[in-house]
């Protein structure tokens, strides 16, 4: 058992979250209790996994899409004020960690989505770029090659643009909804860039690029990290751990 505040300590100074500017808050969200034995972890803190939460009856939740964003309403109202309201009647408080959970060398989504597909990771600050990560591979592979590889660990086929038919070595890689860095991968000199999302430009610059795009789905490849930093917490402050899986086809 641990207290919720040094438990937030904890995890602000593991994932360094002041080296981020993230388009919301880090760290704890609600403060709903005071000590933390059973910590429930999950991707987003949709309303499913706040009721999955109070039948486990979890003092904390975990996770890695949380409230706050920058730009949306501030009044907590709607879905969003059912969702705190929920939270403070049933007593569980909620800690969030976005880019720095995407961005950590060992726990961070990058990371784990690299050991579950068996690439061998150069981590980011290396390649200049914050967030992309890249392995080359020992052999080269074709693209059906790598799209069924994604298919097999992630259990849903990603959806790929295939720009020629080279095969592929030098591969990279960002969770979630990170198209946006398609040219930042094409400039590393990268034969392929996997992502979560996927968008209407995304195509044409894939294909006018030469950079084969694999969209993997936002949810399926930011299922790992939360995963391996709340073991790594329930280990470390002996407390009772369970990862829910509130399935999101995006």
């Amino acid at each position: 058992m641990i207290d919720l505040l040094s438990l937030e300590s904890y995890c602000n100074e593991l994932l360094s979250i002041d080296d981020f500017d993230d388009y919301c808050p880090n760290g704890l969200q609600i403060e709903a209790t005071e000590q933390v034995h059973k910590l429930m972890v999950g991707v987003t803190a949709c309303q499913a996994l706040i009721e999955e939460a109070e039948r486990w009856g979890a003092d904390a939740l975990l996770v890695h899409h949380g409230y706050f964003w920058k730009g949306e309403l501030e009044s907590l109202r709607g879905i969003k004020g059912k969702r705190v309201g929920a939270l403070f009647r049933q007593r569980t408080g909620l800690l969030s960690y976005h880019l720095p959970l995407d961005a950590h060398a060992v726990y961070g989504n990058n990371r784990q989505f690299a050991e579950q597909l068996g690439f061998q990771p150069t981590a980011a600050p290396a390649l200049g770029h914050p967030l992309i990560w890249q392995s080359t591979l020992p052999d080269p592979v074709t693209a059906d090659d790598l799209g069924r590889l994604l298919g097999d660990c992630l259990a849903r086929e990603p959806l790929h643009v295939a720009p020629n038919q080279q095969r592929l070595m030098r591969i990279g890689w960002c969770t979630g909804a990170a198209q946006g860095y398609l040219q930042e991968a094409y400039d590393l000199g990268l034969d392929a860039y996997i992502s979560g999302e996927i968008s209407e430009p995304t195509v044409h610059l894939s294909r006018e690029l030469g950079i084969h795009y694999y969209a993997a789905g936002h949810h399926a490849t930011e299922r790992y990290g939360v995963q391996a930093l709340g073991q790594h917490l329930a280990e470390r402050f002996t407390l009772e751990y369970r990862f829910v899986d509130i399935d999101n086809p995006v």
